[in-house]
């Protein structure tokens, strides 16, 4: 009996993760190339800066992780009043800080300074040029804008094992002392409206490679001849309606009223899109099997990285603060 082997790809090798890498970077390169902007959140075109994200993430997870920081990164200069970035530069925005991870800014000078120290789940460094990255000093946090310069840092990659966002690692930064600048006076990067504002973008790329998994199997033949098929095509309907409204509600909201954060709105809305685009996975999985799964790289490589994706959501967490916050009477909702 002759066996015929399929080709393995080893998602640790180096000469692989470098290709990947230099490929997503010239993809992003070029569309920053063709679009250098985004509408900004809170300035009356929310909802269309949603959209193309949305867009860019029904084609591919990967790239709008990295074009979504990008544009983020910009957002966030503009609401600080901070110095626009350069044509031809990524940025990458660099701000969990788990426990027991310190990253700290020394002051040299009034505005500039030097960071050492850990940041942690940094992605796209290796792509990236630029970084917004929080750091600590004095006690307090700050945000600091630097050049990506390997000489002064360290990218650790070892501990990142995912198939799903397996072509932009989210390493940890080990940083020895080099060159930054603050942006904006201390606290500033969490107390501006926009950080609640840049959270929804998130969501909205998710809604894209949801609405993506969704299509394969409204395109599907099956939906005519078995009533399952298209029962579950019918709740994802549904579903994506549901959220597709909200999406659109919220961003009329931040529009109307930009200078709130709108921090429950923008809360129900991530925790409704994590809660649909997982039951569009389970569903549309259901409904056609393995099949697509195990034989089409584009829905399988789409499903897994979604999946990774999505847990940047804080799943019960958002829902235990939603919840907390309507029994303490700190919002009004449920109103037509």
């Amino acid at each position: 009996m002759q066996v015929f082997l399929a080709d393995t790809i080893d998602i640790n090798d180096q000469a692989l993760r470098i290709a990947n890498w230099r490929n997503l970077r010239a993809a992003a390169i070029n569309f920053i190339a063709s679009t250098p902007t985004l509408p900004l959140p809170g300035r009356g075109n929310t909802l269309d800066r949603w959209r193309a994200l949305s867009a860019i993430g029904g084609q591919d997870l990967a790239l709008v992780k990295v074009l979504e920081a990008h544009f983020d990164a910009q957002a966030i200069l503009a609401d600080l009043d901070a110095a626009a970035m350069a044509t031809g530069e990524l940025w990458a925005v660099w701000a969990a800080e788990p426990p027991g991870v310190v990253l700290d800014f020394t002051a040299t000078t009034e505005t500039s300074g030097l960071l050492s120290g850990t940041k942690a789940w940094c992605s796209g460094a290796q792509i990236a040029s630029h970084a917004l990255l929080t750091a600590t000093a004095g006690g307090r946090q700050v945000l600091c804008r630097a050049v990506v310069d390997l000489e002064y840092m360290d990218y650790d990659t070892s501990r990142w094992q995912a198939v799903g966002m397996s072509r932009i690692s989210s390493g940890t930064l080990m940083l020895r002392g080099a060159r930054a600048s603050l942006v904006g006076p201390p606290g500033a990067y969490l107390d501006r409206p926009g950080f609640w504002h840049g959270g929804a973008g998130i969501a909205a790329c998710w809604f894209g490679a949801t609405t993506a998994i969704a299509g394969r199997l409204r395109e599907d033949r099956r939906v005519k001849s078995n009533p399952h098929v298209a029962a579950h095509l019918g709740a994802i309907d549904i579903a994506l309606s549901a959220v597709a409204a909200l999406f659109r509600e919220t961003a009329a909201l931040i529009d109307a009223q930009p200078r709130q954060a709108h921090r429950h709105e923008i809360v129900r809305l991530r925790a409704l899109m994590d809660r649909v685009a997982s039951d569009v996975i389970e569903r549309v999985g259901r409904a056609l099997g393995a099949g697509p799964l195990c034989t089409e790289h584009d829905h399988a490589q789409r499903c897994a990285d979604l999946m990774v994706f999505l847990r940047q959501a804080h799943a019960e967490s958002d829902e235990q603060r939603l919840g907390e916050a309507l029994f303490d009477g700190e919002t009004r909702t449920w109103r037509l």
